[in-house]
């Protein structure tokens, strides 16, 4: 019995040293959450505070003054700029002075504090039962996700009142005692946006009829007093702007992201709009509401409020950015089987929510209807189309697991460096992959121009890089410039090659890979991702100006034509595009990307010999057309090995067992959900010499 319990201790010690290690992780990322959600709400307070005076919080401006839209007996809706109900004004029209007093840090504050406060009520409403972990880590996401998005930026840019409605809703669904008492907020918010009235029958067909009643009692007092007290502000609101005016703004405007600021916008007007804004929209009401009661009579009442505000913010006759955070609140709801799949609807969301749709969508005409009603088009398909899970479904809690590849041998002790990134067996969702890919760009064509370092000193960094090459005997570029430059069908091939193989190359390989050989896919965008994260760097640490605008130096530009080199932009070329980004060359960095992409995966030696020729063409394009020096395409070349060597730090080798058994097709049989660890099989196993050793097998896995 000694023995045993001489034995048991160990054991027992381990298992508390586990718990106290899981805790305190828990407890350092839940602080490093807190504090970029305070990094984040000073960042906006902030920009805010240190705008000038009439720049900043211009709508709350409008509620005082000499014109004061608040303070003047006239009509509220004489100052095109208020656009509240008259509920609002009358309710906010006390407000006046100590608004006067607060413009800047008191509004501000307040209504930092209104944001945080939707965070904390977001997080303690989430479906039933929730793990300690996601409870303590919610708050500090919600509240960081509030604070990166368009309407919460938008309302403390210009001091409006949007996070209130948003709020009582959420008081009276999940904090107010009583059906009445959140009946009573709810009614508010509904005669501060009539929209939200659409809340009351979901508390009567979720059998909470008080509430409803309450609610409806509520709105129609305050509406009937703003009446008594201000008739014909009430008749300009609820006749001529209900009927379809714009107040604020012009009703097609694309700040309106509303079902009827869409029709406009496509061409619809007169009885045409009317008639199907009122179809559509009652189609919209029906199912959002239908969808609505039976997530919440499933349990998932805060997605259920969000569907709820969805439909609200599509039938309302005008629906500006700075009341659309009921699409951020859908992220709540579970979609898709496969846990793989489960990041494509909150990515999609919190990008839309956080970025200008011009970083979204490519800048294609056709896609324009898209790009302008993003907003609208999520809120529309959250309402009617998402399929959300269930709490009843068995995928809810354990979805499908994620495949993951053997982990393959190395020759260093702590690579990987970041061991949780494993290779997954199976293609990424092509949806997301797309949103990532697209985003990515933007934001790297966005540093890109943001690098652009001046037209002095990208000159004289062009001197130090002509002068290295003259000391390495490697200033051929004049020469084999106008050497091109004299035979006609050799020009047309370079300027072809150079402007149109760049994008086309790259993203033919990454198509392959990813319908191919997704474990490859991975690899090979992670590379080059880094490889152009390292150019960025480039770009903005040593702008570099290219040889064809260098002035006295004779270099022909075989694509853009004869450049000014009176003028300091070169033309509108440089507006579109930074000039100076030649240092390191990603026309040649990409090309030698793929090149390398097919020679360590293509399975024949002519696919090898082929995909490297893409590279030389690429260099000889690079330097005959003018655009870049010949030290440009070996900073290239440095990048594309810095970026699979940081691939290779931090994910280790490619995964060539899994590689080896999606080609022969061995998938076994698919992992249910108890099998959240479960990999497919692969061949034998490799020989001793190349098995790790015993003490780094754990690490690794």
């Amino acid at each position: 019995m000694a023995n045993a319990e001489h034995r048991g201790r160990p054991a027992e010690d381990f298992q508390a040293a586990a718990v106290g290690d899981t805790g305190s992780r828990l407890h350092t990322v839940r602080l490093g959450l807190w504090l970029l959600a305070a990094v984040l709400a000073v960042r906006q307070v902030a920009a805010v505070l240190t705008t000038p005076r009439g720049e900043r919080l211009t709508d709350l401006e409008i509620w005082f003054g000499h014109d004061g839209v608040l303070q003047v007996s006239g009509s509220l809706y004489a100052s095109t700029r208020f656009t509240g109900t008259p509920f609002g004004g009358l309710v906010l029209k006390p407000l006046t002075r100590s608004a006067e007093q607060a413009l800047g840090w008191g509004w501000t504050f307040g209504t930092l504090l209104l944001v945080v406060a939707l965070g904390l009520i977001a997080a303690r409403a989430l479906p039933q039962p929730v793990g300690r972990r996601t409870a303590s880590l919610a708050a500090p996401v919600a509240i960081s996700l509030l604070m990166l998005s368009l309407p919460v930026r938008n309302t403390l840019w210009l001091g409006q009142t949007s996070i209130i409605p948003v709020l009582l809703v959420l008081l009276g669904c999940f904090v107010a005692r009583g059906q009445r008492a959140g009946g009573i907020l709810i009614g508010v918010a509904a005669a501060l946006q009539p929209a939200l009235l659409l809340f009351a029958p979901l508390f009567w067909f979720t059998g909470r009829r008080r509430a409803a009643a309450a609610s409806g009692v509520t709105f129609a007092t305050g509406t009937a007093l703003a009446w008594a007290a201000m008739p014909q502000d009430s008749h300009t609101y609820w006749v001529h702007h209900m009927g379809g005016a714009g107040l604020g703004g012009r009703a097609d405007d694309l700040a309106n992201q509303s079902l009827h600021g869409a029709l406009l916008r496509l061409g619809a007007e007169g009885p045409l709009e009317i008639g199907l804004f009122l179809l559509i929209g009652a189609a919209v009401v029906a199912l959002g509401l239908r969808r609505a009661v039976r997530y919440a009579h499933d349990g998932q009442l805060l997605l259920a409020v969000a569907i709820t505000g969805c439909a609200a913010i599509v039938v309302s006759p005008a629906a500006w950015q700075h009341q659309l955070l009921w699409v951020l609140l859908t992220v709540v709801g579970a979609v898709g089987r496969r846990a793989s799949d489960r990041l494509v609807w909150p990515v999609a969301v919190v990008l839309a929510m956080t970025l200008p749709a011009q970083m979204i969508l490519p800048e294609m005409p056709f896609l324009y209807p898209v790009r302008d009603n993003a907003i609208l088009l999520a809120a529309l398909a959250a309402a009617t189309v998402i399929p959300f899970l269930s709490c009843t479904s068995p995928y809810f809690r354990t979805p499908v697991p994620t495949r993951y590849a053997e982990p393959a041998p190395t020759r260093f002790r702590h690579v990987p460096l970041l061991p949780f990134l494993r290779r997954v067996v199976a293609r990424p969702n092509l949806l997301l992959e797309l949103l990532l890919i697209r985003v990515t760009y933007a934001a790297y064509s966005k540093v890109r121009l943001a690098a652009a370092g001046g037209r002095e000193r990208a000159e004289e960094h062009a001197h130090q890089i002509l002068d290295l090459e003259r000391l390495l005997h490697l200033d051929i570029e004049h020469a084999v410039n106008h050497a091109v430059v004299g035979i006609g069908w050799l020009r047309n091939f370079f300027d072809f090659y150079y402007t149109s193989f760049h994008f086309a190359v790259p993203l033919t390989v990454l198509g392959l890979l990813y319908w191919r050989r997704p474990v490859d896919y991975r690899w090979a965008r992670a590379s080059l991702g880094f490889t152009t994260l390292l150019a960025l760097v480039g770009f903005w640490l040593y702008p570099l100006a290219p040889p064809r605008l260098m002035p006295n130096l004779g270099i022909i530009d075989t694509v853009n034509g004869v450049q000014d080199f009176s003028k300091p932009d070169y033309g509108t070329l440089t507006a579109l595009t930074n000039q100076y980004a030649a240092m390191p060359s990603l026309h040649f960095g990409w090309s030698l990307w793929c090149g390398l992409a097919i020679a360590i995966i293509a399975p024949r030696m002519w696919m090898k010999a082929l995909g490297l020729l893409h590279p030389l063409f690429t260099v000889a394009a690079i330097v005959a057309t003018g655009n870049h020096w010949v030290l440009d395409a070996v900073g290239g070349a440095l990048v594309v090995a810095a970026g699979f060597g940081l691939t290779y730090l931090l994910q280790g080798p490619r995964a060539r067992t899994a590689v080896a058994t999606a080609t022969t097709g061995t998938t076994g049989t698919a992992p249910g959900p108890e099998t959240p660890g479960a990999k497919l099989p692969g061949p034998a196993p490799a020989p001793a010499s190349e098995e790790p050793a015993a003490s780094e097998e754990p690490a690794r896995k």
